[in-house]
């Protein structure tokens, strides 16, 4: 399956995905620019990406913890979410996020 990542300059990366990894690992592993300094604890805000309009339907609502991350993160929009927290799955094959901003 693919996930598609627009980066921070506009360059657009096809990624091959695994069933059941979370969209940050896939990003950190292609070694795109994503800190993700919990390493998918949903306790930080680092990993933070922008979902395609079209896809957002697809995923599962956020969880509180994950909303109540998002709070302090910048550059909050809509459609942010944590890549941490989407599970990658044959229903998200296409997937297209965004990178966020950094905040620093």
């Amino acid at each position: 399956m693919k996930l598609i990542v627009t980066d921070r300059e506009g360059k657009v990366h096809e990624l091959e995905a695994l069933e059941g990894w979370r969209a940050m690992e896939v990003i950190r592993d292609y070694g795109l620019p994503i800190k993700a300094e919990c390493g998918g604890a949903c306790s930080c805000a680092t990993c933070h990406v922008y979902v395609a309009e079209e896809w957002l339907g697809k995923l599962f609502p956020p969880r509180e913890e994950e909303i109540e991350m998002l709070d302090q993160a910048f550059h909050v929009h809509d459609n942010s979410r944590l890549s941490c927290q989407i599970l990658m799955s044959d229903a998200l094959d296409g997937l297209h996020v965004t990178l966020a901003p950094e905040s620093a």
